[in-house]
């Protein structure tokens, strides 16, 4: 698929399962990351993968980190539901951003890098049929959970990006008239 195509058509696909993507989907989604915009190349994005096994530990994680959110233990739903949301698909990335004081690109800047290297990790995944969305919510900022996940306490993460492969055709992209969002100033 050309750029321009991916581009123009990329949609998220919520249902997702096995297979997750293979090791050469995998290297051209992970080297569309690389190339977000990234003023002073700081470089401030990592990546954890989450698969297998894995899914379940985090599941635990998001279990022990939403009861001490909430102060009380969860209902029996609302606990199963939280220990299958690493299960929504076969491959999980977590998005983080290492946040380094610099003169001339601020920490927001920084996350927005990271937010690009996700954009273009979407559109990659997109363009190789592989399915692709980006949760973010309370758990991408809790504590615990960046703790449980090694993160030093210069790191963000910025969304947990789910891959696998579509359980049905994606929808097609809505079509939006450009002329809505963009206006010349004068």
């Amino acid at each position: 698929m050309d750029a321009l195509t991916a581009l123009h058509n990329r949609v998220s696909s919520g249902l997702l399962t096995e297979p997750s993507p293979d090791e050469q989907q995998r290297q051209n989604i992970f080297r569309a990351a690389l190339r977000a915009a990234d003023h002073g190349c700081l470089r401030p994005w990592r990546f954890l993968l989450v698969e297998g096994e894995a899914r379940d530990r985090l599941g635990e994680i998001y279990l022990r980190a939403s009861e001490q959110a909430a102060g009380e233990p969860l209902s029996a739903a609302q606990r199963d539901k939280t220990l299958k949301m690493p299960l929504r698909a076969p491959l999980l990335l977590v998005a983080i951003t290492r946040l380094r004081d610099h003169p001339k690109v601020p920490h927001l800047e920084q996350r927005q890098s990271t937010a690009a290297a996700v954009q273009a990790m979407l559109t990659a995944a997109f363009a190789e049929g592989v399915g692709a969305y980006w949760r973010t919510g309370p758990l991408a900022g809790n504590p615990l959970v960046a703790k449980e996940l090694g993160l030093a306490e210069n790191e963000r993460i910025d969304g947990f990006l789910y891959l696998g492969t579509p359980q049905k055709e994606p929808r097609r992209a809505p079509e939006l008239a450009p002329g809505e969002f963009f206006t010349h100033w004068e």
